[in-house]
């Protein structure tokens, strides 16, 4: 299982969706996931990839990672992932 597809995995558990029906271009809120399912999902993407998610639950707007869409947290996951491995 890739990057993509473990993100998409906790974010679909965390919306009680299937993974089929997480859409790159769509929004958390899109997806009926809240603040505290949020924060929820951060935690389980650091949890699965060994990372530390720069992401502030007590601002999001203030934070250095973008959660504006799926695409923009995948993108982010594998971008810390990848600063990882060097």
């Amino acid at each position: 299982m890739d990057v993509k597809d473990k993100v998409i995995a906790i974010i679909a558990e965390q919306a009680v969706l299937e993974p089929s029906d997480v859409k790159m271009d769509m929004t958390l809120e899109d997806l009926g996931i809240d603040s505290l399912g949020l924060v929820e999902s951060i935690f389980a993407i650091e949890e699965a990839f060994d990372i530390s998610v720069p992401f502030n639950a007590n601002d999001p707007g203030a934070s250095d990672f973008d959660i504006s869409s799926v695409e923009r947290i995948v993108a982010g996951v594998e971008a810390l992932v990848a600063d990882q491995k060097t």
